[in-house]
């Protein structure tokens, strides 16, 4: 009995430690075979006495009764571990490797009109859209550009066959907005207007005719020339860096008076070195358009010339962005070329 119990009880730990069907088999053969202990003792129960016959028969009952179980429990896992593993083996994954597209960016030029944007906008300016198919009325006339002025020629401008000969045209700038803007709001009036604008122009290393400007306009009581030079001069210390100077030169535009060219000290060298690659050795960079507004404008969009004052400007996003990056081509712009694309990313 005491040799019994001692099967009985390590019988559990070696079936759980069968890690194969084959392991498994050989240790119900050594538990409960033809050729275990168990049957060994079984076949001695005939040479018992009469009394110790039953117990110890009904004892070696027992015990086979509580060792199968177990090694029918062990066996459904080794089978089921052996199914998972043949399974395995034999899949077949039919699936392709997905195909992911890189990750882009917003474009340069996008990225460029959104930073100016933003320069302004923290200064309290809105953000104004207009129509890229305008009226002569607002694109010349109502901004005191006369019928003669060259601008107007098809020669620069691209007009649309609508309504009246020359009454409509793909804009040549975001201008006609300072008239929208002013004929709809009333004073004061801080509006930028960044946009398309199109001109008629042979596409060469610095022009295009379709790009993009962004036009501001600020008109109130007592503006005057030092603001305008001071929110510009804020402007290129923002976009070029603190360290950079403006200076103002006469010109001439129909809707401003008096009217001035913006230069920015060059950013790449101290001040005129003739290899500098963005200057060429001036030492100043040509930036924008600007100047007081004209009279004449503010009188056209029913505002008081006599008690308002503004001024506006005009710039090229594509040049602010060649200029800042050292771009000396336009055309890379267009040209969707991932090469010089990826390196604004």
């Amino acid at each position: 009995m005491e040799e019994l119990d001692q099967i009985v009880a390590t019988a559990p730990s070696r079936i759980e430690a069968a890690k194969s069907l084959d392991d498994l088999e050989t240790v119900e053969a050594e538990l409960i075979g033809r050729q275990s202990k168990l049957a060994e003792l079984q076949r001695g129960v005939g040479k018992l006495s009469d009394d110790e016959k039953p117990v110890m028969g009904r004892a070696l009952q027992e015990a086979r009764s509580a060792m199968q179980p177990i090694i029918a429990a062990r066996r459904a896992e080794l089978e089921r571990r052996a199914a998972d593993l043949l399974l395995e083996d034999d899949r077949v994954d039919m699936t392709l490797e997905a195909y992911r597209l890189p990750t882009g960016s917003l474009h340069l030029i996008q990225q460029t009109i959104d930073e100016i944007t933003d320069i302004f906008v923290a200064l309290g300016y809105a953000v104004a859209d207009g129509p890229e198919a305008e009226l002569s009325v607002y694109n010349f006339d109502a901004l005191n550009t006369p019928p003669t002025h060259p601008s107007r020629a098809e020669s620069d401008t691209m007009y649309l066959e609508f309504g009246p000969h020359d009454s409509a045209l793909l804009r040549t700038q975001t201008s006609p907005m300072q008239v929208r803007w002013m004929e709809n709001h009333e004073p004061p009036v801080h509006v930028i207007v960044p946009g398309k604008v199109y001109r008629s122009d042979t596409i060469d290393a610095s022009h295009l005719p379709v790009f993009h400007q962004i036009e501001g306009l600020a008109v109130d009581v007592d503006i005057t020339f030092a603001d305008l030079k001071g929110t510009l001069a804020h402007f290129a210390r923002e976009f070029f860096g603190p360290a950079t100077t403006v200076r103002l030169r006469p010109h001439f535009f129909p809707f401003t008076e008096p009217s001035a060219e913006l230069d920015v000290s060059c950013f790449n060298c101290d001040g005129g070195e003739a290899s500098c690659r963005v200057c060429k050795g001036v030492g100043w960079l040509e930036m924008l358009g600007c100047g007081m507004v004209d009279p004449n404008v503010l009188e056209n969009v029913g505002y008081d010339p006599e008690a308002l004052t503004g001024f506006a400007f005009g710039m090229g996003v594509e040049r602010m962005a060649m200029v800042r990056h050292g771009i000396n081509n336009i055309r890379h712009f267009i040209e969707n070329d991932i090469r010089f694309l990826g390196q604004f990313t």
